[in-house]
């Protein structure tokens, strides 16, 4: 059973013998394992970032949402992919507050007994894999790991999010006017079920070559719509609502990203075609039909053609 934690209670994680006792044979408490790459935080302290309460279903089940109890977020804690070759997905690791304690802001801390987690990484590490090439971890397990919301739970899974405190009153009523609003304007005809679509196959582009820290801004609306299909799509990667709102912003790449896990096989996906993900800039859940408020922060993957080079002038505007 949890302890109940919210949104910015200080906890610590706990020494690695406690929490092997809580993993099974896969390195799993509840169907969530405990990954090799989370093994440099064991004995640190962070703070809650949110609870995972409620988290959009990126595999194939057709729920939108998942369901999981006593698991939080800290920080902005990720996965470095290092014990999964190389994933660069940077998905956020979720903690089982099993593997937490609660700690107060005059706590000592921790001793250094615990320094070598020996048997902690080697059953971690063992886990990583269900057979050669195919790869486990916490979002190909996700399904294991949670549950579906029961039929009746629509509306209230999203006022839960007010209740642990991961969502405040003001960003709830906004969601929920935009939720209405792009109802009504899809029964009047009036809005598209993705944000830019043109006619016919996408434009060639220029190859950008961008490199970790290269300064970009993001193209207009109109300028993006030359470069993605019918459905929003540029060569099999879409332009979601989620990324609208960075249309016109300068940011720093963060990485070229060309090989991620396929959170539905466990295979790895090699990147073809040229991929990044910008620094400050994941999935808000505010904007994502169906999935309001997941605290997954994904990363949205950008194409070169809807990014413009600009001069390094120093520190990048956020501002439209």
């Amino acid at each position: 059973m949890g302890s109940g934690l919210r949104p910015g209670d200080v906890v610590e994680v706990l020494p690695a013998a406690e929490i092997l006792a809580t993993l099974d044979a896969d390195a799993c408490t509840d169907g969530l394992p405990f990954m090799p790459e989370m093994l440099p935080f064991v004995g640190r302290r962070f703070t809650v970032s949110a609870v995972a309460s409620k988290v959009c279903d990126t595999m194939r089940t057709g729920t939108g949402n998942r369901r999981l109890h006593d698991t939080v977020y800290l920080d902005d804690l990720r996965c470095d992919g290092s014990a999964h070759d190389g994933c660069q997905a940077g998905c956020l690791i979720m903690w089982r507050e099993s593997w937490l304690r609660r700690v107060g802001p005059d706590a000592e801390a921790a001793g250094e007994a615990d320094a070598s987690p020996a048997e902690l990484e080697t059953r971690s590490r063992a886990a990583t894999t269900r057979e050669p090439g195919v790869y486990r971890c916490q979002a190909t397990e996700l399904t294991a790991a949670s549950e579906p919301f029961p039929a009746g739970d629509r509306g209230r899974k999203y006022l839960r999010e007010v209740q642990v405190g991961n969502v405040g009153t003001g960003r709830f009523l906004r969601v929920l006017a935009r939720v209405v609003g792009r109802k009504l304007g899809r029964t009047l005809g009036l809005l598209k079920d993705v944000p830019i679509a043109s006619p016919g196959p996408p434009a060639a582009a220029e190859s950008l070559d961008l490199q970790p820290g290269d300064l970009v801004r993001v193209k207009s609306k109109r300028e993006i719509a030359e470069f993605v299909d019918e459905t929003g799509h540029n060569r099999g990667l879409s332009f979601d609502w989620e990324m609208v709102p960075h249309c016109g912003q300068t940011y720093r790449v963060k990485d070229r990203v060309q090989r991620i896990i396929d959170e539905n096989t466990g295979t790895m996906i090699e990147m073809k075609r040229d991929c990044v993900i910008l620094e400050g800039v994941a999935c808000s859940g505010d904007l994502s039909e169906g999935r309001w408020f997941c605290p997954r922060a994904i990363y949205p993957y950008w194409r070169e053609a809807w990014l413009r080079r600009v001069e390094d002038g120093g520190r990048p505007s956020t501002e439209g």
